[in-house]
């Protein structure tokens, strides 16, 4: 079989109407979903500001406020994970003012 006749024997073949017994596929319109909405900034407190500018990239608030309350050593450890391993873009000092705020407010009582 040559070219021209191969190329329309496969054209016909691919075009032709679907198999008896098949139905078309009709697509549905997606439900609507309602995601749930977090606290947009941290709640008030020391150094808030480095803290939502730091820790809002890449987490929610509930995410960060929803981990199990740490020592100031535990919390050094983790803002120095994410600056280091995550490539967090977070100034020491700004890493400083982080663990402070969440020493206070998810800090080992």
């Amino acid at each position: 079989m040559d070219r021209s006749k191969l190329a329309l024997t496969l054209a016909l073949v691919f075009s032709t109407a679907l198999p008896l017994g098949a139905q078309a596929l009709t697509l549905k319109t997606p439900a609507a979903v309602d995601l749930p909405f977090g606290d947009p900034e941290f709640p008030a407190g020391p150094n808030v500001d480095a803290v939502n500018a730091g820790c809002l990239t890449c987490h929610s608030v509930d995410h960060v406020l929803n981990q199990p309350s740490l020592s100031k050593a535990g919390w050094t450890e983790v803002v120095e994970k994410m600056v280091k391993g995550y490539k967090a873009p977070i100034t020491e000092e700004d890493q400083a003012k982080i663990v402070d705020y969440l020493v206070t407010i998810k800090g080992i009582k």
